[in-house]
């Protein structure tokens, strides 16, 4: 049910679980709950996706875990696979086209105050603000991401270590981070491999996904930058994760083929970590090393974000209606927040179709 209806985002999508499952059904107590959540940003991936997942595991064990974690996912994917289907075949129309203009800088506004939250959550002190200045700067500078992500995360746990006087700084090595290089194949191997990378190494908010995916497929001419936008207003107009744009973004690189192996790449990550953290979740809630990581990778995934948001406008805001649509998102999405984003791209695809009679 909750994949069906999942609209607004991770943190309405826990909400909902919330209310779902400890105040209705009283599965889990509030304090495990929490525990859960803080499970979630320990781990890369998915967040609204990996607390389904971990619900299904404490409700039924190891079947519960699949069958919670695929009934999440699959409404978005099937409604995300008819988009794109109707995307590659008639996108390109000029019909089509003036609504999709006007998708473009309302998108910009929803990652804005989607990320606004996490920006103030995140940057917890000044020097974690210089940090995630200089995360950005490497961004602009055309660093890959996940050599950001990790590097921020390190860098802050050697600061830490330097500044209590610990003589041994303890070192985390992940071999994940040296795929960042690798060498994409349109084939529907190269785009597992590709996406099951990204989801494997994928920390902070859903939007930091459409950065890698920038410099992944855009950077690389596999598809554009318009397409990327596109894929991301699919994912907010389904319910469900965000992250079900991979399997828009696939079919338009190889069909249904496609489309499958990113979203099984993308998504198979989250179930192997919460199988793997579930039953540790008491004794990670309180490790003070992993916190001061996520610390590091969450001012990242911010600089992450603003860059992707830069880029964006760039090709967005193009003439004074871009600017307007914009500004009205803006405006919209901070004023009301409980305004669902759905009908804010949806309400600026319209305004950007009349506003092209003008």
């Amino acid at each position: 049910m909750l994949g069906t209806i999942g609209f607004g985002g991770p943190a309405a999508h826990i909400a909902m679980m919330q209310n779902e499952v400890v105040h209705k059904r009283k599965w889990i107590d509030e304090q495990h709950f929490l525990d859960l959540i803080g499970a979630t940003n320990l781990i890369p991936g998915p967040n609204s996706t990996e607390m389904a997942i971990h619900i299904g595991r404490e409700r039924a064990g190891w079947k519960g875990l699949i069958v919670a974690g695929l009934c999440f996912i699959l409404p978005a994917i099937l409604i995300t696979g008819v988009f794109a289907a109707f995307y590659k075949k008639y996108g390109q129309l000029p019909e089509i086209q003036s609504f999709i203009y006007g998708i473009k800088p309302a998108i910009i506004a929803v990652i804005i105050a989607a990320v606004y939250p996490l920006a103030r959550k995140s940057f917890k002190s000044v020097e974690l603000g210089i940090i995630g200045i200089m995360s950005l700067v490497f961004c602009l500078s055309g660093v890959n991401e996940i050599y950001v992500l990790f590097g921020t995360g390190f860098f802050t746990m050697a600061l830490t270590a330097l500044r209590n006087r610990k003589k041994n700084l303890v070192h985390i090595f992940s071999p994940l981070s040296l795929l960042g290089t690798g060498i994409l194949s349109t084939g529907s191997f190269g785009l597992f491999f590709t996406f099951l990378k990204i989801g494997a190494v994928l920390y902070g908010s859903g939007y930091v996904l459409f950065a890698f995916l920038d410099t992944e497929l855009v950077a690389k001419g596999i598809i554009s930058r318009q397409q990327l936008i596109d894929a991301i207003a699919v994912g907010q107009l389904t319910p469900g994760p965000v992250f079900s744009s991979a399997t828009f973004i696939g079919y338009q690189i190889n069909n249904a083929a496609g489309a499958l192996a990113a979203t099984i790449g993308i998504f198979l990550p989250a179930f192997l970590f919460v199988a793997l953290l579930n039953p540790l979740v008491r004794r990670l809630r309180n490790s003070r090393l992993l916190s001061v990581f996520l610390d590091g990778v969450n001012v990242a995934s911010i600089a992450i974000i603003a860059d992707i948001c830069l880029k964006m406008g760039k090709d967005a805001l193009i003439d004074w209606r871009s600017v307007v649509i914009a500004a009205i998102s803006l405006a919209i999405v901070f004023g009301f927040k409980k305004i669902n984003t759905a009908l804010v791209v949806l309400c600026s695809s319209v305004l950007g179709y009349l506003l092209t009679f003008l």
